[in-house]
């Protein structure tokens, strides 16, 4: 997503052009320098106008974050959503929440660590990410064991068991720890965590 220094046009969203311009300048100045009056400036408003549509910096930040999280959850919810099997679907979730945040990581480390921030701050964005990341991985749980995949007779503790083990892959604090650990090597330490984990669902001691 790049922006360009200039008025809104007419036909764009006020609040859309202060979202790209938010990123913009978070990814040329970093979160720390971001100021509201110098993206009301590139968007030709004044920085009152800006608080219209968010009413602090850290609302901006949560919007910002929520923006590039929203296709994390769209494809866990398709991959939710798919006739797949059980086993083949949650470990498709976990790979493709690792992936999506690898790649944000390095590809855009100041978002990420904006998503970091919200996590450690304990925000609302964040526990509210983590809980549709959890109704999805549930849904999977809960299909698996119906049609038989999975043995299962405590679902909270089936899906407190997944979180558990695939933490490190999951966890947006644990995967900035391991950014200078090869991306390859990640994978198959995930892929491994992965297949002891259906291993343990299908066993009947959970």
């Amino acid at each position: 997503m790049s922006a360009q220094s200039g008025p809104i046009a007419p036909n764009e969203p006020a609040d859309v052009r202060i979202l790209e311009l938010a990123v913009d300048h978070m990814r040329r100045f970093g979160a720390a320098r971001l100021t509201i009056v110098a993206i009301a400036r590139d968007a030709g408003m004044s920085h009152g106008n800006v608080y219209r549509y968010f009413p602090s910096k850290e609302a901006l930040f949560d919007a910002v974050t929520e923006q590039w999280l929203k296709p994390v959850e769209a494809a866990c919810r398709s991959i939710a959503d798919a006739p797949d099997p059980a086993f083949d679907k949650l470990e498709r979730i976990i790979v493709s929440v690792h992936r999506s945040y690898r790649d944000t990581l390095e590809s855009d480390p100041e978002l990420f660590e904006l998503f970091c921030r919200s996590v450690e701050e304990g925000r609302a964005i964040a526990r509210k990410h983590r809980t549709r990341l959890q109704s999805e991985i549930q849904r999977v749980l809960e299909e698996g064991t119906g049609g038989g995949m999975f043995d299962i007779a405590d679902q909270r503790r089936a899906l407190a068991l997944v979180f558990d083990t695939v933490y490190r892959f999951m966890s947006p604090i644990s995967i900035r720890l391991d950014k200078d650990v090869p991306r390859a090597q990640m994978e198959g330490r995930c892929d491994r965590c992965v297949r002891l984990t259906l291993r343990i669902l299908a066993s009947g001691k959970i």
